[in-house]
């Protein structure tokens, strides 16, 4: 029996929370919305639940005038008892034998990555003069990750298009590249589940490269709001192109996020301070000296 089909690359990182969901719609199919229940009635679990241990079939008595003699019981192989002496842990199953999945694959994709540490003072004064409009005006903050964001796409857009490209390997086994029409980003959104541990999901923002900054803002906004709601629906997490992760927010300055198969790239963006080796100095004097916060940017794009 061939092993079951892993989800479609098409779901990229959020593959690990289809198998999850899966699980939840297997033990009560009303507990997913219609969309997933659609989804869900063709397919093929990465982790199925074993089969049933078959009973082996009786076999028939042998003639009273001439009873067998019951056959030694054959020993243990050395071997199958080295094996499950030497097998430990417990098996990984659902959603995280996906993520396992995710992780092996991602090593398929050849990539490039490259850092850059780009000064944050004006990104930090021009965020102060929108939000101070905004705020005369009655409307929420924008975040750095808006900011960046926007930057992004706009930068693959008009500037380095074949950053979009994606890596895919054809029927043959040999390389092929896919030139994607538009920027859908992914964006790595932190979540809490119901048992209180936390986990990453990452919904799409199609077509970024047709929005302007308000249009970006206002798609932005309502994923986050559909995480935030649990409303995300099967399409709300396939199809990236690029992924924004941002590390920074734990304090990280700087990291390698893994390509998934699919995308053209991955951007990481670390913490935005001031450099380690000015940490102890006194602020007030830092400008006079030209030293400004910074942030790390990390990308990690398929060799296309």
């Amino acid at each position: 029996m061939s092993a079951p089909e892993p989800p479609g690359p098409s779901f990229g990182a959020n593959s690990w929370l289809v198998e999850e969901m899966y699980e939840r719609y297997v033990a009560d199919p009303t507990s997913v919305g219609e969309s997933w229940r659609e989804f869900f009635e063709d397919y093929r679990s990465v982790s199925p639940t074993p089969a049933a241990p078959v009973a082996a079939p009786r076999e028939s008595a042998p003639p009273a005038s001439a009873p067998a003699a019951p056959a030694p019981a054959a020993p243990p192989l050395a071997t199958e008892t080295a094996t499950a002496a030497e097998e430990a842990g417990a098996p990984i199953r659902g959603a995280g034998a996906m993520i396992v999945a995710n992780m092996v694959r991602s090593l398929e994709v050849p990539t490039a990555t490259s850092f850059r540490n780009i000064p944050a003072k004006l990104l930090e004064v021009n965020r102060n003069v929108i939000n101070g409009y905004r705020s005369r005006s009655g409307q929420g903050k924008v975040s750095f990750t808006h900011l960046i964001g926007y930057a992004i796409v706009r930068a693959i857009a008009d500037a380095v298009p074949v950053m979009n490209h994606t890596f895919v390997e054809g029927a043959d086994g040999a390389p092929r590249l896919v030139r994607n029409e538009h920027v859908n980003m992914g964006l790595a959104v932190d979540v809490a589940k119901a048992d209180g541990s936390r986990t990453l999901v990452v919904p799409v923002l199609r077509d970024a490269d047709t929005l302007d900054f308000a249009g970006f803002l206002a798609a932005y906004e309502d994923i986050i709001r559909k995480v935030k709601g649990n409303k995300l629906t099967v399409a709300d997490f396939q199809g990236a192109t690029v992924t924004l992760t941002n590390p920074g927010t734990i304090g990280t300055v700087q990291s390698v996020p893994r390509l998934m198969p699919g995308q053209g790239v991955i951007v990481g963006v670390g913490t935005i301070d001031y450099p380690a080796e000015f940490e102890g100095a006194d602020r007030t004097n830092l400008s006079s000296l030209g030293v400004s916060k910074v942030v790390t940017v990390t990308s990690s794009r398929a060799c296309s």
